[in-house]
């Protein structure tokens, strides 16, 4: 009989980490000349065996395991569609690699508030949650490994719905944006939603994305003439490029015909006064059941610019372009159908599901190589600061904008 050898304490742990943190069927085990192999196992048959950078010792498993997690984390978000090497390798962006000095992000955020904060105010209502922290990320086997874990370990010691709660939540959310927008953390950092015990503004209403299906189902129910003709196209434009009915009123091209854009100026949360600056749109097609449609938008506005053409249908006054669309919308019974679906799903649909789709497929819909636009990117798109759009949208972070959209992708299907 072979003899049974026991296996060092910090094995089982590891082990025992690498299955509570991951799917099942992940294992982990030693590999050739020491080294740490995972095994991804389904229905019981192995899918997947990959050699990582990490030896296998007690001093290399903690980073080991966050690389995992990451992976694992990669793979579940992308509806198990990439293969193991691909998550692993987006996975060494969260690795002990890059790992986060928590103590220089506090004090760099100090700096950043130091003219609105004062000594006491800092020393009171944001220090004690600051070193839960630190506290909470010192030990890197059990550290959380995003925004809501984080804050529910460094928020536990308050009772919920009392007004030092409610400080230190608001210093810790403040902070973990501050970590997003200007730190360049991964968007996995930004603190959870709002919760109704903790409530204490009122949060702003959401409508329902519409679905690609929905949207091509309702152009199709346009008429076809001059006036169902501008409508289509206006709805083209406010879909692929996630506009406001009123960005329709000063959407032009530039560069030769290259870029579109928007001169719509709309006031910006915040400082009086403050207006949104005009902005390049970039597109997120929409897909049919053969891949993504090119309605070929850029140069229909291109050309009518050229002939002094008006491809839009009337908008009415200023400030009035929502109910223009509202009011066309409400006279197509395809619309009427699809606001039914939507309400026996507890939801409302407005003239802005157009918009709301577009940040929907910004957040969730993955790019060619499988990784996830940054929500800065999605908020610049949209026009939005970062602060407005974190309030409603957010997810994975990426690098370069127009690369992250469907600017110059080529595999494109010409609309019929």
């Amino acid at each position: 009989m072979a003899k049974t050898v026991d296996q060092p304490s910090w094995v089982k742990e590891f082990r025992k980490a690498v299955k509570a943190s991951t799917p099942k069927g992940w294992l982990v085990m030693q590999g050739k000349k020491e080294s740490t192999r995972v095994q991804i196992r389904k229905d019981a048959n192995k899918i997947a065996d990959i050699t990582i950078p990490y030896a296998w010792k007690e001093s290399d498993w903690p980073d080991a395991l966050l690389r995992i997690r990451s992976a694992a984390k990669a793979y579940e978000e992308s509806n198990q569609r990439l293969n193991i090497k691909t998550c692993f390798n987006i996975a060494h962006t969260v690795s002990s690699k890059t790992e986060i000095n928590w103590e220089e992000t506090i004090e760099a955020y100090r700096e950043f508030k130091k003219d609105r904060v004062k000594d006491s105010t800092w020393r009171s209502k944001y220090h004690p949650v600051f070193k839960n922290v630190i506290k909470a990320t010192r030990n890197s086997s059990k550290a959380p490994l995003n925004g809501p874990a984080l804050c529910k370990v460094a928020l536990k010691q308050w009772q919920q719905g009392t007004p030092i709660r409610r400080h230190m939540r608001l210093a810790l959310f403040g902070f973990l944006r501050f970590c997003v927008q200007e730190q360049q953390f991964e968007s996995t950092w930004l603190p959870p939603a709002v919760t109704d015990k903790d409530l204490v503004t009122t949060k702003k209403r959401i409508g329902y994305p519409l679905t690609d299906s929905q949207i091509l189902r309702l152009l199709d129910s346009f008429p076809v003439d001059e006036i169902g003709n501008k409508w289509r196209f206006a709805f083209q434009c406010i879909t692929v490029y996630g506009l406001r009915p009123e960005d329709l009123r000063t959407i032009h091209t530039r560069n030769g015909g290259q870029e579109i854009w928007t001169n719509y100026e709309k006031s910006r949360g915040g400082k009086k006064g403050e207006k949104t600056e005009a902005r390049r749109l970039y597109p997120l097609l929409v897909h049919d059941i053969d891949g993504p449609i090119n309605w070929h938008l850029k140069e229909q506005l291109a050309i009518c610019e050229k002939e002094g053409l008006n491809l839009l249908p009337p908008l009415g006054k200023e400030g009035n372009a929502g109910d223009a669309c509202r009011t066309y919308l409400s006279r197509r019974k395809v619309w009427k159908a699809i606001r039914k679906e939507v309400s026996r799903e507890n939801q409302e649909l407005t003239a802005y599901s157009f918009r709301h789709r577009y940040a929907y497929c910004g957040h969730n819909r993955p790019k060619a190589d499988g990784s996830y636009r940054a929500p800065k990117q999605i908020a610049d798109a949209m026009g939005h600061t970062l602060d407005t759009h974190l309030l409603s949208y957010s997810r994975f972070q990426t690098k370069d904008l127009a690369s992250a959209f469907d600017e110059t992708t080529l595999l494109v299907k010409a609309a019929a």
